[in-house]
């Protein structure tokens, strides 16, 4: 049962934050609740937090990655946090989200 990442994967997972201009973070790299299996998160969101210190855009997306990131003291360190996971994938990918869908309709209906 794979529960974290391993250090060679924190250390190109690390790298390649570092080296993008745009990141966006949907899912934390194990088990980070129990401390045993929360060093690939922590060295992850520590890699976002210094790549947005940087000038990277950094989006920290979904529940489970923003209490993490929560939990760990870098919810501030990141450009963007947004509690929509699956949705915001969803939006990301070009499909139609019934709220946001509903908006967008009422913003083309006239008012009297």
């Amino acid at each position: 049962m794979g529960l974290d990442i391993g250090p060679e994967a924190c250390t190109a997972f690390s790298k390649l934050i570092l080296a993008s201009k745009t990141v966006l973070w949907n899912g934390p790299m194990g088990v980070f609740e129990m401390p045993s299996f929360a060093a690939g998160t922590l060295q992850v969101a520590q890699a976002l937090a210094q790549a947005t210190d940087k000038g990277t855009f950094t989006l920290v997306g979904g529940g489970d990655s923003v209490t993490a990131v929560n939990q760990m003291g870098l919810t501030d360190k990141v450009s963007f946090v947004s509690t929509g996971g699956g949705a915001m994938l969803e939006l990301l990918e070009g499909k139609t989200l019934p709220g946001v869908a509903a908006i967008r309709d009422q913003s083309v209906q006239p008012t009297s």
